[in-house]
């Protein structure tokens, strides 16, 4: 059962195949043509109910259509026998310019939650999403669980869970296979809580990037257990833009993280990178984004690259408190022992360490401080 509980005002932009591009054979249901009025004030709960009704009651193939637009709904609209959306992206994906051609639109977003409060989303299946499958935007107190994201790992880099300006969401048990970030947060993400994520392939789950833009809020709270990754190129990834905007990310934490036999060719298990510069055309300099307690716990696994934790970081905003405790991470490959890449860290670690902290590379000068139950180890330039 898919169920989407008090909508306030929810863009549902599936357009499945293309707003005015219907397969022959196939039953159009639109929500226009029963009554809905996409005002953003009126109550379009009765019409979507119908609507549902008379495609789930009638044979062959059929397609739901929502025009774009802003629909109010009242508390509880529900979607049974589970839901797929198929954004049928193959169809466009070669023949989108957007990346290129500014007067070129971009491909249309599968699923869109935008200022929605107290809800819940669940057994929801997303493939070949034209566009990023879900994307959550100003939201408060969501959960989605056993969500289904799947592209093609040569698909365009469409993501899974993108986050916004949102605070208090938690993402449970979802498979997300596709090219891009299973779960990214971008500024404005506070209090998420990421359990159970089965990843890959794709990029991983990403903090950023960040710092693109003047006065973006700060991002905090982060709580990301029991994941596991397959055929990522990223495991834990946190990434600012070089010669940055201001802004602050604190109070992550990265614990019980599988990577052993599950992770297939992951270049960066562990990751901060605060030289993000996917063009590789960017503007020198320093990023100005604040990194601080950041809490590693109980990683293990295996890396496809011999730097299975790399911190580089921003000489004019060194990171600050970064933990590292029970990390357990082996290569196997042709150029050597596992080792770790750092600059400009403050960093904590704690029983096991594989690589262990002497195993650096590329790194500045530091200095030891024995304690009890840790070592700490401080970076300066």
């Amino acid at each position: 059962m898919v169920s989407i509980s008090t909508f306030h005002c929810v863009f549902l932009m599936f357009l499945l195949a293309c707003i005015f591009e219907v397969g022959y054979g196939k039953m159009v249901f639109n929500v226009m043509e029963d009554g809905a009025i996409a005002d953003g004030n009126t109550d379009n709960s009765k019409v979507f109910e119908n609507v549902f009704n008379k495609a789930c009651q009638s044979k062959g193939r059929k397609l739901v259509l929502i025009p774009r637009g802003i629909y109010m709904l009242r508390p509880i609209l529900i979607l049974r026998d589970s839901g797929k959306l198929d954004g049928q992206g193959p169809s466009a994906w070669n023949n989108n310019t957007s990346s290129k051609d500014p007067n070129c639109k971009a491909l249309p977003i599968l699923l869109r939650f935008d200022f929605i409060t107290n809800s819940r989303i669940t057994h929801l299946t997303s493939i070949n999403s034209k566009n990023a499958p879900v994307n959550v935007f100003a939201c408060k107190d969501v959960k989605f669980d056993h969500i289904h994201i799947i592209a093609p790992k040569d698909s365009p880099n469409t993501g899974g869970i993108h986050l916004g300006s949102s605070s208090n969401i938690q993402i449970l048990d979802p498979t997300i296979a596709t090219r891009g970030d299973c779960v990214s947060m971008s500024p404005g993400s506070k209090n998420i809580n990421i359990k159970n994520v089965k990843c890959g392939p794709g990029h991983g789950i990403s903090v950023g990037s960040l710092g693109e833009g003047p006065n973006e809020e700060d991002v905090s709270g982060f709580m990301v257990t029991n994941c596991t990754f397959k055929g990522t190129d990223n495991g834990l990834r946190v990434k600012t833009w070089a010669r940055s905007y201001a802004s602050n990310v604190f109070n992550l934490t990265f614990e019980d993280i599988i990577m052993d036999n599950v992770m297939d060719n992951v270049n960066n298990p562990i990751i901060i990178d605060q030289q993000y510069c996917p063009s590789r055309n960017c503007e020198k300099g320093d990023s100005q984004v604040q990194i601080r307690n950041v809490k590693y716990r109980n990683i293990r696994g295996t890396s496809s690259s011999k730097i299975a934790v790399d911190f580089e970081c921003s000489k004019g905003k060194p990171r600050d408190k970064i933990e590292l405790n029970n990390i357990n991470l082996t290569y196997h490959g042709a150029e050597g022992a596992v080792a770790s890449s750092c600059s400009t860290a403050k960093r904590i670690t704690n029983g096991q360490q594989q690589p262990d902290s002497y195993s650096t590379h590329s790194c500045s000068t530091f200095h030891e401080i024995k304690t009890y139950s840790s070592l700490i180890i401080q970076f300066f330039w």
